[in-house]
């Protein structure tokens, strides 16, 4: 049987995030077949951009129209992302869904039991797990270096970073939440670093202060929905405990009386070092992207040696387009069985599980317990 030169692939959705997917097909040497947005136009100026060969306004009319696609791309709002997923996985294709995972952990439990049943690779965009940092202080851990790390600090906060009022960002039911589901990197990084323990219960409160007040709005160029509406928390502090003993603080919000416009990173003390990473940002600017790349960057291990403290820095190379070129490639060289996949659907639907605990937690004021 001949070989495929090469992967062929879709993409669904030509928002703001569709580049970063399609730069990283194009530098993982895959040829890009289609995209599709209900905004013609916009999927029009993509594949002019980029030299896609097809357009279409319908999902399900590019997997019967090219049927020689093998892997997909999911750019869409939340509340698509499950079926969506879903019906790709059903025709055949490898998937790379952006985040969140889904609305809910049964949405993302459905997700993988298709993948399993199809037998195709289902990876979630959680592209700081692809960067350079992150690489470099899992090969501590994965060396014993840390020990079992029994607990850390997830953490996410903007000032005032709300992605626009009235749209589907700031509607529970097409979002699925706020902060806690936008930002959920930290929390999955933290995870990642813990090895996935199973969760036991969760404890937490979640806030709406500021979510009508223009002063709070993100520099995203989000438009807002008059008619919209506006029903998700600004902010949220959660304490998860694991069957393992096991513990995790989770903060984010859109909007928080902070120093920094945005302050983010993980924090975890093991038994035998401990770890921090963070990145703040002390200004907007006229440019977030250019913000978000020239803000401080911190990754450093806590250790005793000889009975002395030592500090150890970890300096990569900086990546400012926060691995999310980088988590494309992964997800092609899994495809392909040239790497290991950087997460796997069991994690998401551990991830939604708790976040679905957490705004359980919020709204009736008591731990819930993960089954």
């Amino acid at each position: 049987m001949k070989q495929k030169k090469s992967l062929i692939a879709g993409i669904i959705g030509a928002g703001n995030i569709s580049p970063f997917h399609i730069r990283g097909y194009l530098q993982a040497n895959v040829k890009l077949k289609a995209i599709v947005d209900i905004i013609k136009k916009r999927g029009e100026e993509k594949a002019q951009k980029y030299k896609i060969e097809k357009v279409f306004t319908d999902y399900k009319k590019m997997l019967l129209d090219c049927p020689e696609i093998d892997v997909v791309s999911v750019c869409v709002p939340n509340y698509l992302h499950a079926q969506i997923t879903i019906d790709c996985l059903n025709a055949g294709k490898h998937v790379l869904c952006e985040k969140p995972p889904a609305l809910n952990g049964k949405q993302a439990l459905e997700m993988k039991r298709t993948a399993e049943k199809k037998g195709k690779l289902l990876m979630f965009d959680f592209n700081n797990r692809a960067r350079k940092d992150i690489q470099a202080l899992m090969a501590h851990i994965k060396n014993g270096e840390i020990g079992r790390i029994n607990s850390a600090q997830a953490k996410w906060t903007r000032r005032h970073g709300i992605p626009g009022f009235g749209g589907w960002f700031t509607q529970k039911d097409l979002a699925g939440g706020g902060p806690v589901i936008d930002l959920l990197h930290m929390m999955d990084l933290a995870l990642y670093f813990m090895e996935y323990p199973e969760p036991e219960w969760v404890l937490a409160q979640t806030f709406e202060d500021f979510s009508n007040n223009s002063d709070f709005k993100g520099p995203w160029g989000f438009p807002d929905v008059k008619e919209g509406k506006v029903n998700v928390e600004t902010a949220s502090h959660a304490f998860i405990k694991f069957k393992t003993g096991q513990v995790l603080f989770a903060r984010t919000s859109w909007a928080e009386m902070n120093k920094f416009v945005e302050n983010f990173g993980v924090t975890f003390q093991g038994t035998k070092a401990g770890a921090k990473l963070s990145t703040l940002v002390e200004t907007y600017g006229d440019d977030f992207m250019a913000a978000e790349a020239n803000a401080d960057n911190l990754c450093e291990i806590y250790t005793m040696e000889h009975g002395h403290s030592i500090d150890k820095k970890i300096k990569v190379d900086p990546d400012p387009k926060m691995g999310r070129e980088l988590s494309i490639n992964n997800f092609v060289n899994a495809v392909l069985g040239k790497e290991k996949p950087l997460n796997t659907p069991q994690q998401a639907v551990v991830l939604m599980k708790i976040i679905d605990a957490l705004y359980k937690s919020a709204h009736t004021g008591q731990p819930i317990k993960i089954d």
